[in-house]
Order: C-alpha cells, then sequence, then structure tokens
C-alpha cells in the first residue's frame, strides 16, 4: 500500500522548533513537520512549512526536542493483559520471604470468600525449588489464589482453588500443557501453558464489561504518555474484542494503534483455518486484524522450550503442536492466503522448524518477504541467523526480558538451558548484522510497556538507571538507531506497512513521538527516563508534555 497523496491546503497540526529523525534515508534530519488529515504533508526546514499555516492551524513549537517515527511496540498483549495484570503485582518480590508477605497482606484486605489473584512473579524467587503450593498455603489464610508467574505462561493456584476447579490429578491436552503432580499425583498447583492455566476460568471472578474497557483505555493512554503510537498485538484474547474497539472508536480516537494476531492453536481443522483467514477483513480506525500467531514452544523456565538438546532438568524436547507436521501445514494454508503469520519460538529446535516451514513454502513466499516472523528468539546457533535475512522472516525479540537472567548464569533461565546456550541468548546484535529485520517490543505484561526502556535496554544489555547490574550478553548491544529502527522503520516492514509508517515523509501515517533527549544518541541511561513531549496517531495529539 502507497503512502496517500496530501492535498495542498491549510494544515491541522505544524510541529516546530524540533530536531526530527526523519529515518527516511533521502532527507535524514529536519525541525518541522505539516500535518493534515492524519498524514505528513510536508518535512523540512521552518520555510518549507510556513505556506502550510492557515487560521485554524495549531502550531507546536518542540522547543528542541528530538521528533522521531511514533515508537511501536512490536509484541503486546493489551486486551488481554488488563485481564491477566489483575491483583496483587508480585514483581518486586525477590525470594519466598517477600512472596509469602506479600500474600499474606493481600489475603488479610479480601472480603469475606473473595479470590486473590496476583501476577508478575518471577521463577527465581523459587531459587531452584520446585514451584508448589505448599511453599504458600499457610500465607494464604485459607484463601483460594490463583498466580500468575511473569512468564504468561504457567500459574500457582492454591488447594482452594483446585479444589473449586474440580482439579484433582494430571489431565490429557490437545496441547503441550500440563498439571503438574507430585509422586502420588497429587496437584502441586502448578499449571503450565495456557490450557492448563484456562482450566481455572470458569471458577476465578472475572471483572465487569464496564471496568474491563475502562482499564484498557487506561493502559492505552499510558502507553501513549509514554511514546508509544502503536503496538503489534499478539493475540486477540476473545471474539468480543473487535466489537470493544468498534465500540471504544465510536466514542472517540484509540490512542494506541492496534494490530492483532489471532492465536492458532493445536487440533485446529481446515474451518478454523478459513475462519482466521475472513477474520483479517475486520477493521476500525486505528485497528485491524492482521495476521495469526502461533506458538512452536512455551518457556525456558516451564521446560516447555523446544530445544535441539534436553534442559538440564530433562525436559524441552517437545514441541507446543503434539505433530509439528500440523503446524506447518496450517502455516502454509495461511500463507497462500496471503495472511502474515508471527510464531512464539523461544528454543532453538523451535526457532528451525519455523524457518524450514518457510523455506519449505518455496515460490509461495517469493515477492512476499517479511510476511512471516518469529517472536522471542531466545536462544538460537549461528547458522541459523543468516537464514532469517535470506527466507526473508523478520525477528521480534524483546530486551527488556533480559532483566529476568543474570550475566553470571545463576538465574532459572540460564540454569536450565546451561552454560553455552545462556551464553547465547537474546542474539539481537547478531541478528542485525546478519541481515535480519529485527522488530523490538516489551511482551507487556511480561515486561512492562515503556518503549524508552527497550531502547535504553536494546543498548545497555541491562536495566536504564541500574549501572551496578552486570549486562547480559552485552556484545550483542545494539546502537541507538538501531534501537531507533526497531520501533519504528523494522517494526512497519515487519507487518508491511513501510510505504506508510516507520518514516517521516510526506503521504505517511502522522504518528509521531517526540523526547526530550535525541534516542540515537543520548546516553542510554538518561533515555531510559527521558520526558516525551508529545505523542501523535493518526494526526490526534494522544499526549502533550510540559517543554
Amino acid at each position: 500500500m502507497s503512502a496517500a497523496p496530501v492535498s495542498r491546503t491549510a494544515a491541522d497540526t505544524i510541529l516546530t522548533g524540533a530536531r526530527v529523525r526523519t529515518l527516511d534515508p533521502t532527507r535524514p534530519l529536519a525541525e518541522a513537520v505539516a500535518i493534515k488529515d492524519g498524514r505528513i504533508a510536508a518535512v523540512g526546514e521552518e520555510r518549507d512549512v510556513r505556506d502550510w499555516r492557515g487560521a485554524a492551524t495549531e502550531v507546536v513549537d518542540l522547543a528542541g526536542a528530538t521528533l522521531t517515527p511514533g515508537l511501536v511496540d512490536g509484541h503486546s498483549h493489551p486486551v488481554w493483559g488488563v485481564e491477566m495484570a489483575t491483583g496483587v503485582d508480585l514483581s518486586a518480590c525477590r525470594d519466598l520471604d517477600g512472596l509469602r508477605t506479600a500474600l499474606a497482606e493481600a489475603a488479610r484486605a479480601l472480603p469475606p470468600g473473595g479470590w486473590l489473584t496476583a501476577w508478575g512473579l518471577d521463577h527465581n524467587v523459587f531459587a531452584g525449588a520446585p514451584v508448589h503450593r505448599d511453599l504458600i498455603e499457610d500465607a494464604l489464610g485459607g484463601a483460594p489464589a490463583v498466580i500468575r508467574l511473569y512468564d504468561g505462561h504457567s500459574a500457582l493456584a492454591s488447594g482452594r482453588a483446585l479444589e473449586a476447579a474440580g482439579i484433582t490429578g494430571p489431565r490429557e491436552f490437545v496441547q503441550r500443557a500440563s498439571v503438574v503432580c507430585d509422586a502420588d499425583g497429587r496437584p502441586t498447583g502448578h499449571l503450565v501453558e495456557h490450557a492448563a492455566m484456562d482450566l481455572l476460568t470458569p471458577v476465578v471472578p472475572s471483572p465487569p464489561a464496564g471496568a474491563r474497557r475502562a482499564r484498557l483505555l487506561g493502559l492505552l493512554n499510558e502507553m501513549a504518555a509514554n511514546g508509544l503510537t502503536g503496538a503489534h498485538v499478539m493475540d486477540m484474547e476473545s471474539a468480543d474484542v473487535p466489537e470493544l474497539l468498534a465500540a471504544i472508536e465510536a466514542d472517540g480516537e484509540l490512542p494506541v494503534r492496534l494490530r492483532l494476531a489471532p492465536w492458532c492453536m493445536p487440533g485446529i481443522e481446515k474451518d478454523g483455518l478459513d475462519h482466521l483467514i475472513e477474520l483479517q477483513r475486520l477493521a476500525g480506525r486505528h485497528w485491524r486484524v492482521g495476521g495469526v500467531k502461533f506458538f512452536m514452544d512455551g518457556t525456558v523456565e516451564g521446560g516447555t522450550a523446544w530445544l535441539e538438546h534436553a534442559d538440564c532438568h530433562g525436559q524441552g524436547t517437545e514441541a507446543f503442536w503434539p505433530d509439528p507436521a500440523a503446524y506447518t501445514h496450517a502455516v502454509h494454508h495461511l500463507a497462500r492466503a496471503g495472511v502474515r503469520t508471527a510464531t512464539h519460538a523461544i528454543g532453538d529446535a523451535a526457532v528451525r522448524h519455523v524457518l524450514d516451514t518457510v523455506e519449505l513454502l518455496g515460490d509461495d513466499r517469493i515477492g512476499a518477504r517479511h510476511r512471516h516472523r518469529i517472536e522471542h528468539i531466545e536462544t538460537v546457533p549461528g547458522e541459523q541467523l543468516p537464514r532469517f535475512a535470506r527466507l526473508g522472516v523478520a525477528a521480534s525479540m524483546q530486551p527488556t526480558h533480559t532483566a529476568y537472567t543474570r550475566a553470571d548464569h545463576t538465574d532459572a533461565w540460564s540454569r536450565r538451558v546451561g552454560e553455552e546456550r545462556a551464553g547465547r541468548a537474546w542474539r539481537c546484535r547478531d541478528l542485525r548484522d546478519a541481515g535480519a529485520v529485527l522488530v523490538l517490543g516489551s511482551d507487556w505484561p511480561i515486561a512492562h510497556h515503556d518503549p524508552r526502556q527497550v531502547l535504553a535496554t536494546a543498548r545497555l544489555r541491562r536495566p536504564a538507571g541500574e549501572p551496578d547490574v552486570a549486562p547480559v550478553t552485552p556484545g550483542q548491544a545494539l546502537t541507538g538507531l538501531m534501537a531507533l529502527e526497531g520501533c519504528t522503520s523494522h517494526a512497519a516492514l515487519a507487518v508491511g506497512e513501510e510505504s506508510e509508517a516507520g518514516r517521516i515523509a510526506p503521504g505517511f501515517r502522522a504518528d509521531l513521538t517526540a523526547l526530550a533527549v535525541d534516542p540515537v544518541t543520548a546516553p542510554a541511561d538518561e533515555l531510559g527516563a527521558a520526558p516525551v513531549r508529545l505523542t501523535m496517531t493518526g494526526g490526534h495529539l494522544t499526549h502533550r508534555g510540559e517543554n
């Protein structure tokens, strides 16, 4: 799709006094931008936009801020996340004592018969011990409790919660999932992967529809305030999401542009695949269904990442799809209908199989570069790296996930995969150097959605503002420009929007972010907390900070 032409009449908005990083190779830098009807009308020096001023034109002086194409989160779960990230935030817990204290305080505040829900729990809290409800039961005071671990692929349920859901022993699932049980067949409370966690859905109280809508709007406004103009949403967690987004747009504008990829799970038949194809037609002003999300494996910490060689517990040698050939068939069916696919693949075997699947498309992938992408890619051997560029497969990675690992490999992730694989963790720079399109994101609520943190961590390989933390595989650090491209031009390439998004050029969408510092040259620690001066999506000001 080509950028739409803009007629020469008065602009709606003119942004001046900025250092404009256009990411347009024909004009990399500018100082003013004119916007009309949601598109860029003119880019250049102050004199180049002077004639676009009219009586109703709003002129915004950015007072030296750096204006970039709108920052995009390349992997996010805003709608599903507002339901998953409910209750007590346990992300600050560092050990079992801290966890038990937080749960006890929350349990005391519950109304009679109330459920305790929590999220964001780091596997490292268990210090290598099995995840087990016996470690927390006495802190709950008898309350039914469901605690989501940070990875979004596992949960810990209390005895009362298991009883309410009728979970008394192991279960069989169509996809790779498990109700973990002890040697006597008694459920430990550890539920691994979505199908197992879904057993609790009928009994865990859910918020009313109005609260869901309000929380989503609040989250999207917060995202805009942090500089985000768009997000690649890697789910469509329920069938009513299009209706929800359409209802919001009936009352106003979505603060963040959303591109949704509904899930395709094992066991799907042709009718289900054809339904996913039909869903691609759904769209609003600032949202659309665009692609399909697959899972080729789970997580390292949960023992469900698909690895070429078993992890330290002898796990990780099975794919999420019990028949990987069925995954390949499903991807090919969608690809031949022109549907983009994104596949969660963390382990090296999972990454290899996705690349093999795309390669097997043969002539069907010619002219369809970046129609397929791989999400996460936490560990991959060097021989697989050149295949991304050769096959036109985009890499989608989340730099802030390195916060769950440690440079000395004493964390749960590193211990699971072992020294050799931990030494090739999150190979962002190697993929860029191999010519791959590299999209950056947060995977919110797995990590915070703030794009400044994503940009900074991509350069630092540690959290911004924490210089005492040793960086994880520091050789994989990106340059400031590479990181910015990962949230702008490469994000557009990965979804086929490079002719209308990801650059500041005439005819392109007016999705723009202005930061108080230059994200390319400013120290990364400074960038992580830099004020956001302005955020604009489709020509609408969604956030305006102080100069």
